[in-house]
């Protein structure tokens, strides 16, 4: 069949994943063609979060590269774009892709590229007026389109806040009502590319979770509220709900927007976040990792070291530990 031979004619790994869905909901990287089969026979099997029984699948080809997320807003075929972002995404408790934050692009050549590539792609499908939220990876050979969305970025609206300190005062939400008045003239004021340097420092901190079981406390919640660069969190765990080791969008704790003046304070305040996850200080847990994971040792190990790498070390450690492990 056509999946089959599409499979047969691409170097391994391939992506795996549901056309009607969202959030790496179903997506799997698959490093055989059996592996890839399976997957494909359980997605066409099963009812997924966003789709219906028996949706189209997709096999992709691997990028190997770092994706980026690219805002724009149109008017009568006109774009601009409003912030260039960069995937946060880490192998996390088995899964390959697990979302950790997005980050705002600050390297001029790269926003450039991406806006050129983007704009080319809005012309090429007769994307006219109104927002876009688009996804390129930025390979070797130069970017490629992930996926292309006509609406506006996603995440509840809670990153508007920090666009707009980014910015210096504007939004993707703010250039798109601008795209819609009856008079050219607030839109014409938009830059074509977001300001490089940024006005601010900030990103979207995207908590996961190493552990699994019921709430019966937040304690790292009101943590995060104290950090000098909070500006809010989204999250719908509280007191009673059942959380799962976080191995896409749908099982993550939820999201943190951080903004300062000061990059220091900034990189400061995501490594507590961090830390507050590996030492299992972010929730409390009944049945706790010491009775669910097959490698408490890692999960709940200490460390005197809050440095990224070392918190990106013992991230990597746990998932391997998990892969091994059969967890």
């Amino acid at each position: 069949d056509k999946m089959a031979a599409f499979v047969a004619s691409e170097a391994m790994p391939v992506i795996v994943k549901p056309v009607e869905s969202a959030g790496s909901d179903g997506v799997k990287l698959c490093r055989t063609a059996e592996e890839a089969e399976a997957h494909f026979n359980k997605l066409m099997s099963e009812q997924r979060k966003f789709g219906a029984q028996g949706a189209g699948i997709l096999v992709q080809e691997f990028l190997r590269g770092k994706e980026y997320v690219i805002d724009s807003v149109s008017r009568d075929g006109e774009h601009k774009t409003c912030m260039v972002w960069l995937y946060d995404k880490r192998p996390l408790n088995g899964a390959p892709f697990v979302y950790f934050g997005m980050v705002p692009v600050e390297d001029k050549e790269v926003v450039a590229l991406l806006a050129r590539y983007t704009h080319a792609v809005l012309d090429a499908l007769g994307i006219r007026n109104g927002p876009s939220h688009g996804e390129v990876m930025l390979t070797d050979s130069g970017p490629c389109l992930v996926e292309m969305n006509c609406r506006a970025h996603g995440g509840d609206g809670a990153w508007v806040p920090l666009a707009r300190a980014l910015t210096g005062g504007y939004s993707q939400v703010d250039g798109t009502i601008d795209a819609f008045e009856p008079e050219p003239a607030a839109f014409a004021k938009l830059p074509a590319v977001h300001p490089v340097p940024l006005k601010a420092a900030g990103q979207e901190v995207l908590m996961v979770s190493t552990d699994a079981g019921r709430v019966v406390a937040t304690p790292g919640f009101a943590e995060a509220r104290k950090l000098a660069s909070f500006i809010s969190i989204e999250t719908g765990v509280k007191v009673g709900s059942d959380v799962e080791r976080t191995v896409d969008v749908f099982t993550q704790v939820g999201s943190v927007i951080l903004c300062h003046k000061d990059r220091t304070q900034l990189a400061a305040d995501v490594e507590r976040i961090r830390t507050l996850e590996l030492e299992g200080r972010l929730l409390t847990l009944e049945h706790h990792t010491s009775v669910l994971s097959p490698v408490p040792s890692v999960v709940r190990a200490r460390s005197k070291s809050g440095s990224s790498s070392e918190l990106r070390r013992r991230y990597e450690e746990i998932n391997t530990a998990l892969n091994s492990g059969g967890g």
